[in-house]
């Protein structure tokens, strides 16, 4: 019995080993990264910028590109030379310039403020699943940006950006949505992008060649399956 399951489990890992490439994150030479946390298959590109950041499986950042204070979901595809949380500058002090708050950079004996660092650290931007950041876009503090949502090139993003709308222009307003609300609810509630590797495996084909309606008719029924079947 046990020699039974010791063979399937050694079968499963073999086809894993050919289907499946490193799940390692890819990680430029010139990239620069600081308390950031990497799922599988990320991508980093040339000159990318990360600190304080999450990035979850499959995302990748094109060259150029920085987030600070930020969690980024799975199957997200940022651009070259986007910026998420762009940096804050005190405004209502006597000056902008980064001598009020990194005085130490120019002085002796005068530290960081650390309740401006706590300031930039607490207004986080929160980027969903499946959202798609257009070329030299640009996030402000705070910001939340739903699943399946896309930003256009070179926006300027000031309000949060609901589910599957596209967004775009400065300040970034809202295009259209990708899809029906109804098509949109579903594919939230289908979660795609959490599903095991396997899975994912056999739905590319269907990505491809179905419509979103199509996708859901097929794939809802076999998650509703299988999720009875682990219960």
């Amino acid at each position: 019995m046990d020699e039974g399951r010791d063979e399937e489990a050694n079968e499963r890992e073999r086809q894993a080993a050919l289907r499946f490439r490193p799940s390692e994150p890819r990680i430029h030479t010139t990239a620069e990264l600081k308390g950031t946390k990497l799922g599988r298959h990320v991508e980093i590109g040339a000159r990318v910028i990360l600190r304080d950041v999450a990035v979850g499986d499959f995302s990748y950042f094109e060259r150029n590109g920085e987030a600070a204070h930020a969690r980024i979901g799975k199957f997200c595809s940022v651009a070259a030379g986007v910026r998420v949380n762009a940096l804050e500058h005190p405004m209502e002090r006597v000056t902008t310039h980064k001598i009020s708050y990194r005085p130490n950079e120019y002085f002796r004996f005068l530290p960081v403020d650390h309740d401006f660092r706590a300031r930039r650290r607490d207004k986080p931007v929160t980027i969903g699943n499946d959202v798609w950041i257009g070329h030299g876009a640009v996030i402000l503090p705070g910001i939340t940006i739903g699943d399946g949502a896309v930003i256009g090139a070179n926006a300027v993003v000031t309000k949060d950006v609901p589910p599957y709308t596209i967004a775009a222009g400065v300040p970034a307003a809202r295009i259209r949505e990708r899809f029906p609300a109804d098509i949109a609810g579903r594919l939230r509630a289908l979660a795609w992008w959490d599903w095991p590797l396997e899975t994912l495996f056999e739905a590319v084909p269907d990505m491809q060649a179905l419509s979103a309606r199509a996708f859901l008719d097929r794939w809802e029924p076999r998650q509703t399956e299988r999720s009875a079947s682990v219960k």
